[in-house]
């Protein structure tokens, strides 16, 4: 996998699909901070639930941006 550069995530350890992928999980399913470093520890990816709870922090209001600007550009309205 080519790891995909954007200044967002720059001055992170993970790259930016883990952090991305860490954030959906907290936010689009009813998962706690714990659960989801669990679900990573088990794909290999060590990290804490205190990284995913600053990930969320810090990424979680453009991410929740996004996905209302896909659902509106998506239906019509």
């Amino acid at each position: 996998m080519k790891p995909t550069h954007h200044p967002r995530y720059a001055r992170h350890r993970f790259p930016a699909e883990v952090i991305s992928h860490a954030v959906w999980l907290y936010f689009r399913s009813p998962l706690s901070l714990r659960m989801v470093e669990e679900m990573l520890a088990a794909r290999g990816i060590l990290v804490s639930h205190e990284t995913v709870r600053q990930w969320a922090l810090k990424f979680g209001q453009s991410f929740a941006n996004q996905i209302r600007r896909r659902f509106w550009e998506t239906s019509g309205i």
